[in-house]
């Protein structure tokens, strides 16, 4: 998955989300192949509030000491990604008590993102949409069920090649990349008990 779009930089993921578990893993001398400036190649990207306002990814977090969690999501009308964001919304307080910043970008424009937060519901000050995929690198049954009460096919990007876009999950500490997977298919999403183990052992400023 290249970041941005249009740009020549690739980002390269993993192939094994066993190859993650260290918070070490963004070393560039690591074997995931990430490159050390990964944040400063998302940080650049622009994405859009969910009521429309564009905002550069590097402005949502301290890029110092700042912990966040920036879950990317296939896009607003994936129901496994309405799972997934309903999985987000219910840990929001352990993130908000850890000092945590939860960042969820879905590939789509503001009014399909406004679908996801206003029928799931999903927190507006945490949700974000990459129209362009500029920020795109990379038993259940009950969940689901539960997750899809309000789900609509309207979020569905207009633009239908977005939806074959896999999401994927970072987690930093200012401008340093302490965890990356990339979801190897739809619903494949980074077990957020491995994302909170990483969140608490970070020192939150």
């Amino acid at each position: 998955m290249s970041l941005p779009l249009r740009s020549t930089v690739t980002v390269r993921f993993p192939k094994s989300s066993a190859q993650i578990r260290s918070p070490q893993i963004a070393r560039a001398s690591s074997a995931t192949g990430f490159s050390e400036n990964v944040s400063d190649v998302l940080g650049e990207v622009t994405i859009f509030t969910a009521t429309g306002e564009p905002v550069m990814l590097k402005d949502l977090w301290d890029q110092k000491e700042g912990v966040a969690v920036v879950a990317l999501l296939r896009h607003f009308g994936c129901f496994c990604c309405w799972e997934l964001a309903s999985t987000l919304k219910e840990s929001k307080p352990r993130f908000d008590s850890a000092g945590v910043k939860l960042i969820a970008v879905g590939v789509g424009t503001p009014n399909k993102a406004r679908i996801l937060a206003e029928r799931l519901p999903f927190p507006l000050d945490c949700l974000y949409a990459d129209p362009d995929r500029k920020a795109k690198v990379f038993s259940r049954f009950e969940s689901l069920k539960k997750s899809l009460t309000n789900y609509t096919l309207e979020g569905t990007p207009d633009d239908k090649s977005g939806v074959l876009q896999q999401g994927g999950m970072f987690v930093f500490k200012g401008k340093e990349l302490l965890y990356a997977r990339k979801d190897e298919g739809t619903g494949d999403h980074a077990p957020l008990d491995d994302i909170f183990n990483i969140c608490c052992k970070v020192p939150v400023a």
